[in-house]
């Protein structure tokens, strides 16, 4: 398992399988929508009803704004979680090894393509409609995509009513030597004291620490040092998404065929693309206090940040496929976990430390978001895996 899948080539984009990962795409567009103008609403709510909060603001300024999209952020961060979770477990069964990165992030993908847009039309939306309209429209979007997900999603390709013999051959094929069957209990003692799993979890809660903020705060951070209009900010805040969601799916694309070819190996593959995903946003990150002065530079450090992290959805985010595919989406709910306490804590640490000095404050968030990406690089660099594990085996999933 640690080699090169033995899996060669079946069909392609005209696959099922690829109609999957788009609808998945379109969920995690969907849910990224509704959850960003949750924020954008609330702003509007409140300039409509200008005589309630008028005190707060003309003390607290980008400051406060900033605590409470992070509150917003941080209550809509797990339902997101448990459906996002949940698409692993439907890519165990799915996705052939040699195409695991590019499926799981064309799905992925959806969630940094709907911020950009909801940043890019949300204002708009509620200037030219009223805010209510930022729920009917992308309400309706989830309505849709409940549609399709339960009429074209199915748990595996032996059930599916509509795909051909040759894709489901295919799949059926690659996957032969993973274990499948259910039924079994969780080894959670031998889960614990893998350190290839924990390499993943500290990848998790270093990736979205600095995700975290970037989500959170980048609008109060260019409003504010870069003295940027409102709407402008909303427009500039959305490019960084957009360049997350094209190197998702370049990222994807490059892992599998690195894999293809034979070129590397599957630990190297994965490892390479950690390695990218968490050092190249840590060397941006240091880098913007020390170019404040260059609105063009930090725009482009700006918007490099969240692209070059997103490099990770081809390293440690999907490794748990590779090492306990049966127990995916199980350890996809923890990971999820850790990135979850990391969101907690890096929007704390960064509301705290702004409040104090704004310049100097968001030079130690920077210095301190480089520093845990630095260590979880390292931890995993040191301990990661991408053999199957024996405790994910069939032969060892006995009571414990």
């Amino acid at each position: 398992m640690d080699g090169k899948p033995a899996t060669r080539k079946g069909p392609d984009f005209c696959s099922l399988r690829y109609g999957l990962a788009l609808i998945m795409h379109f969920s995690n567009f969907t849910m990224i929508t509704q959850r960003v103008s949750l924020s954008i609403a609330i702003i509007a709510m409140v300039n409509t009803t200008q005589q309630q909060g008028l005190s707060n603001a003309s003390t607290e300024g980008p400051v406060a704004d900033a605590f409470n999209n992070s509150s917003i952020s941080i209550k809509e961060f797990d339902t997101k979680g448990m459906a996002w979770t949940g698409q692993f477990t439907i890519w165990a069964k799915w996705a052939p090894p040699l195409e695991r990165s590019k499926l799981t992030t064309i799905a992925g993908s959806g969630s940094a393509f709907g911020s950009f847009i909801i940043l890019c039309v949300g204002g708009l939306i509620s200037q030219a409609l009223s805010w209510p309209f930022i729920f009917y429209i992308f309400g309706s979007t989830g309505c849709v995509c409940c549609l399709l997900w339960f009429t074209v999603i199915y748990d595996d390709p032996m059930h599916h009513p509509c795909i051909s013999v040759r894709e489901k051959e295919h799949i059926l094929s690659s996957l032969a030597q993973q274990p499948s069957s259910p039924g079994r209990a969780v080894p959670i003692k031998a889960m614990v004291t893998c350190l290839p799993l924990w390499a993943i979890f500290l990848g998790f809660f270093s990736h979205f620490w600095l995700c975290t903020i970037i989500l959170t705060y980048l609008p109060t951070y260019i409003s504010t040092l870069l003295h940027v209009n409102i709407r402008d900010s909303g427009v500039l805040s959305s490019l960084p998404f957009i360049a997350a969601a094209s190197c998702t799916i370049l990222g994807g694309q490059l892992a599998d065929f690195l894999l293809s070819r034979n070129l590397l190996r599957l630990i190297t593959v994965r490892k390479l693309f950690s390695s990218l995903g968490l050092l190249l946003p840590s060397i941006c990150a240091v880098a913007l206090p020390f170019v404040a002065s260059s609105y063009v530079i930090t725009i482009i450090l700006l918007i490099l940040i969240p692209g070059t992290s997103n490099l990770c959805d081809s390293g440690f985010i999907i490794n748990t496929l590779d090492i306990a595919p049966r127990y995916a989406s199980f350890l996809m709910g923890i990971s999820r976990g850790f990135g979850l306490i990391a969101g907690i804590i890096s929007s704390t640490a960064t509301g705290f430390l702004i409040s104090q000095d704004f310049e100097s404050g968001w030079r130690n968030v920077f210095f301190l978001s480089a520093a845990v990406n630095m260590f979880g690089l390292v931890f995993y660099l040191t301990f990661g895996q991408a053999e199957l594990q024996d405790w994910a085996k069939e032969r060892t999933l006995t009571r414990l």
